[in-house]
């Protein structure tokens, strides 16, 4: 299998991250955990174990501190915690805590790191091992990179085994019975007798006790809620309506805001004329904030009715006006001057192109929004003592620093209350809206002011999927394909996001290239660069972020060289296939849709494979040829994450990310005229409408030896595996997102 030859510039930079764990840090501070923050503000009688569980006479509560957007994270973190400590479903209450260092992520950093997730070498997981010892020195509490999973999967296990059993030892201590002799069933304590004294029963005495460290995980074999359906813990206030977000929320005293932006994003206000909405209705005051004006007002609709009507002049934007300048921009980035990092190099690629039949292509990948369906939001009272904060967000300690530097105050005296997010495919990542409300909100001190934006100016201020352009060629030689040689050209996505935190990332970006350079096949010959495009619109993490641009450019360029060459394109791509947990998901896919057999007439299948965030997705698109257009009918998915831990929740997580994979490849991309987004709502960014969704059969595999995530993953592989369907029925190649543009859907 083909491995970085080079010592990269972002090798030299992980080693530097070694050396910084090990050295600049001081193993004192690697080794060491952070506080507990459940411990600062105990009450009588309450007990914490770790930052995870506490227990008074009343109550368990369980901490899950990564966001939740729907994807149902909140549940199944609790159940990791439940099942170590034999909780009934549902016996407990959860949050989601308070930003803390101690929750810091153990699995975010390490995709960072210049090495194929496949790659189990020292140095790859050295290199892993430094990460999480800058993660876990600096705290960083996040959530993404479909992350939450294999971050959780251990340590919240252990959560609950160390309050398993120090609560057993207070059993231990006021029966008399022996630790060895006790058991625990439905959160409680059993003792030899079948008498069981309940956990709350036994809060008082257990926090007067060491935690109980270094047992065993128990097997899973024996689990009872893990591994089995689950019935999600917000299922019913989600079905009901009565699931509050950060949007529904009201705070004693609080007056409402919504602002008018520069559409230019970035750029600066330069005058405002605001008569006409201070005398409308329910409007109290304009105020400047960052980039524009914000008016407050007696209730929401009343506040953006306002800030339609003030009267803005505007700064120009500093990338290209228009978006035929943003295409340009790429074409003009394949020179070695605007190399980023050649990723691969493996083999001889210009031998395999010298001895074999070469086919070129070039692929579009447009931006896209990020289009949750609750707008941006948030909730801030500003005192001279403190500040505190209501929305959903995933960068919890991120968010207090933010708002911390507008209104003056000291990180720590910002309370974050965190909430469920009404989706967020990576939006809840940026903080422009929370500058935007603490802005406001310090100029009101003691006032809580609530910011929401309106649809169009969520879509206005969107940072989006960046904008990307795959060059290729292949060749094919003897019937197979021989050699790739790829280059993807995109604007930085991490330096863009970096840089509205204050940060600055230095190094390649693997985001240009993901999706394309660790894919875990076995070419003989494969050259994989990435390019980047300096100066156009600023751009934001978007579900699996750049696996959706390499894996289309990658995948569909392998198969129009399997095409070529003759082979069949599931058989080709297992043969250059060696990774043996994705080969399976090949061939998993390949039985579940019964590859290679007899189709009806005007109907035609496309496969697809693409890794993102170390899961190996396959998908089969069938569609169909009708009167109206091209109808898509089934998806067959197969992935491997190593352990599927609710099989309704992934079941459901798959068919969603297919559903939006599928919706945006046919209908969706943002475009530039003036310097602003054309697009303000739904009805020109249009996802897929349930009498368009197909069919889709699920299959989780469970080979890889790592526990995974599965929230982004099966979202880059759908738009290939249907523009290869379309050309095995059509004879069309797709090579332009949104597909749309090309040929009329159903």
């Amino acid at each position: 299998m083909g491995k970085l030859k080079t010592f990269t510039r972002r090798a030299f930079l992980v080693g530097s991250a070694t050396i910084a764990g090990g050295v600049a840090f001081g193993t004192y501070l690697v080794k060491r955990d952070p506080d507990n923050p459940l411990a600062v503000s105990l009450a009588e009688g309450e007990a914490t174990f770790n930052p995870w569980v506490l227990i008074d006479a009343e109550r368990i509560t369980l901490i899950a501190p990564h966001g939740d957007s729907g994807q149902g994270v909140l549940s199944t973190q609790a159940a990791l915690i439940a099942e170590e400590m034999d909780l009934g479903w549902g016996d407990f209450e959860v949050s989601f805590g308070v930003p803390s260092g101690a929750y810091w992520n153990r699995a975010l950093a390490a995709d960072g790191v210049p090495f194929m997730p496949t790659d189990e070498s020292f140095a790859a997981n050295t290199a892993r091992s430094a990460m999480n010892s800058v993660a876990k020195v600096v705290g960083i509490q996040g959530t993404g990179g479909s992350s939450s999973m294999p971050d959780s999967y251990v340590k919240l296990r252990e959560a609950g085994a160390m309050a398993r059993e120090t609560l057993k030892l207070a059993a231990s201590q006021r029966s008399g019975v022996p630790v060895a002799e006790l058991g625990t069933q439905a959160g409680a304590v059993v003792l030899p007798d079948g008498t069981s004294i309940p956990y709350t029963d036994l809060a008082a005495e257990a926090s007067t006790l060491e935690p109980v460290e270094g047992t065993a995980l128990r097997d899973l074999s024996s689990w009872t809620l893990l591994g089995a359906p689950m019935e999600r813990l917000d299922i019913v206030a989600k079905s009901t309506g009565t699931q509050d977000y950060g949007i529904d929320l009201v705070v004693d005293g609080m007056v409402h805001a919504s602002v008018c932006l520069n559409p230019a994003k970035g750029a600066p206000l330069i005058g405002y004329d605001a008569e006409d909405a201070l005398a409308m209705p329910g409007v109290q005051k304009v105020v400047e904030v960052t980039g524009g004006v914000a008016v407050i007002a007696s209730n929401t609709w009343y506040a953006i009715q306002g800030a339609m009507a003030v009267d803005c002049q505007w700064g120009e934007a500093d990338y290209p006006a228009e978006q035929a300048d943003h295409w340009a921009a790429l074409e003009a980035a394949f020179t070695e001057d605007a190399l980023d990092q050649e990723w691969r190099n493996d083999g001889d690629v210009e031998a395999a192109l010298d001895a074999g039949d070469v086919i070129e292509a070039e692929y579009r990948m447009p931006y896209v929004a990020h289009q949750p369906l609750e707008p941006l939001n948030a909730i801030v009272r500003v005192t001279d003592a403190q500040v505190e904060v209501w929305t959903g967000h995933q960068l919890p300690r991120f968010l207090q620093q933010v708002v911390a530097g507008v209104t003056g105050h000291d990180t720590d005296d910002v309370i974050f209350h965190n909430q469920f997010m009404g989706g967020s495919f990576g939006h809840r990542l940026e903080f422009e809206h929370l500058k935007q409300a603490a802005e406001i909100a310090n100029q009101m001190r003691g006032t809580p002011v609530k910011l929401t934006y309106s649809r169009e100016e969520d879509f206005s201020q969107d940072f989006t999927r960046h904008i990307a352009m795959g060059r290729g060629r292949a060749s094919v030689s003897g019937g197979q394909v021989t050699g790739i040689d790829l280059g993807v050209a995109s604007p930085s996505v991490v330096a863009s996001q970096m840089s509205r935190m204050g940060l600055s990332v230095p190094g390649p970006d693997s985001q240009i290239v993901a999706g394309a350079w660790n894919n875990p096949y076995s070419l003989p010959n494969y050259r994989m660069r990435g390019y980047r495009a300096e100066g156009l619109a600023p751009t934001s993490s978007w579900r699996a972020v750049g696996a959706n641009n390499g894996g289309f450019a990658f995948d569909c360029l392998l198969d129009e060289a399997i095409h070529a060459a003759g082979a069949d394109p599931l058989a080709e791509r297992i043969r250059l296939m060696e990774h043996d947990v994705s080969r399976k998901v090949l061939e998993a896919v390949g039985e579940m849709s019964s590859w290679g057999g007899e189709l009806p007439a005007n109907r035609a299948r496309g496969i697809a494979f693409v890794e993102s965030f170390g899961v190996p997705v396959a998908e089969v698109v069938e569609v169909e040829q009708t009167d109206a257009g091209i109808a898509i009918r089934d998806v067959w998915v197969a992935c491997d994450v190593g352990r599927v831990l609710d099989p309704v929740n992934f079941e459901n997580l798959v068919q969603g990310g297919v559903i939006f994979g599928l919706g945006h490849a046919i209908n969706c991309e943002i475009t530039y005229a003036g310097g602003r987004a054309e697009q303000s709502n739904y009805h020109a960014h249009e996802g897929m409408r349930m009498y368009q969704t197909p069919a889709i059969h699920v299959r989780g595999l469970e080979n890889g030896e790592h526990v995974r995530g599965i929230g982004e993953p099966p979202t880059p592989c759908a738009p290939p595996a249907l523009a290869n369907a379309i050309f095995a029925l059509t004879g069309q190649r797709l090579r332009e997102m949104p597909f749309n543009k090309f040929i009329d859907f159903v």
